[in-house]
């Protein structure tokens, strides 16, 4: 039996997890499952960085998973997501292909390699109510006292925290089980690593480039189609921050340094989960994210094939 059935491959934002696991994926003969919350929605492009081109390789397009599967404006979650992967993955493995995990949303990650038994939360309209007039400071604290599977970073706006909340007061009352029955899976997880001064070079030139490829035009776009700018600004980071540009709460200026700095936290915050993983009895390999994507590209399909031997 092979030592590994799954490749993982994750890191922060700008990384090159796509390039690298695309190349991996041609190499192995393999298809990718995205792990990114905000790729599963349609007409979300841009500033999702799907980059849908680098699955063009060779003459050949590599499948990908869980990318375009919702429409915006729907809140998919990490129970679809869970039961998406698992759908994915045993489709995979049926074809005879190996499936290619990618992505940066520590969540989603963890619930695919741990198993947990994720459950669908229903609304709870009474702590909705008491935390309806909260601020998001005072949102975010109170999400700070839970210890639960929901992401605790996801504060970037009061509904998502309250949402946040009603998650984790839900699981303290029903706590996650290992779920029975789960996928046998056997993942070789290799996390790229980058330096920090390099990490928000990086940052700072995507979104330079995302702007001129038209991510405020596409923001335009979304809410010319009938989305309301809270629905937006709900996704956070770039859909957030052009949206408040678009409604006139913020200068264009303003607009793109805060975005910025947003996303900088937001990759220290990936780096501070996938730490986090690392002590919740995850074993990530890290590499060098800058070293030449064909020594990246070979490192990996020797560690998987040495695997099958």
């Amino acid at each position: 039996m092979p030592a590994y059935n799954l490749l993982t491959i994750l890191g922060p934002t700008a990384c090159g997890k796509t390039a690298l696991a695309v190349h991996a994926a041609l190499d192995l003969n393999g298809e990718i499952i995205s792990a990114d919350s905000r790729q599963v929605y349609r007409n979300m492009d841009i500033g999702t960085g799907k980059d849908l081109q680098e699955y063009s390789l060779q003459g050949k397009i590599i499948p990908m998973h869980l990318i375009d599967i919702a429409d915006a404006g729907y809140h998919y979650n990490v129970y679809e997501f869970q039961r998406d992967f698992v759908t994915a993955f045993s489709g995979i493995t049926e074809r005879g292909a190996f499936p290619v995990l990618c992505g940066g949303t520590g969540l989603y990650l963890e619930a695919a390699l741990k198993g947990y038994r994720m459950e669908e939360v229903p609304e709870n309209p009474i702590l909705r109510k008491q935390l309806s007039n909260k601020t998001l400071s005072e949102l975010t604290e109170i999400l700070q006292q839970y210890k639960s599977l929901h992401n605790h970073t996801d504060t970037d706006t009061a509904k998502r925290a309250i949402r946040a909340i009603e998650i984790a007061e839900y699981y303290q009352h029903h706590p996650t089980k290992e779920k029975t029955g789960y996928l046998e899976i056997r993942p070789l997880i290799i996390g790229l690593l980058i330096d920090r001064e390099e990490r928000r070079h990086r940052i700072s030139l995507r979104l330079k480039q995302r702007l001129k490829e038209g991510l405020v035009e596409e923001v335009q776009s979304l809410l010319n189609r009938g989305l309301s700018a809270d629905s937006l600004i709900y996704y956070g980071l770039e859909y957030k921050y052009v949206t408040l540009f678009l409604t006139g709460k913020l200068t264009y200026q303003q607009m793109e340094t805060q975005l910025e700095i947003a996303i900088h936290q937001f990759a220290k915050r990936q780096m501070t989960w996938f730490r986090g993983m690392e002590r919740r009895g995850i074993p990530i390999q890290w590499i060098d994210a800058l070293l030449p994507l064909e020594k990246k590209r070979s490192l990996l399909v020797k560690l998987i094939t040495d695997s099958m031997k």
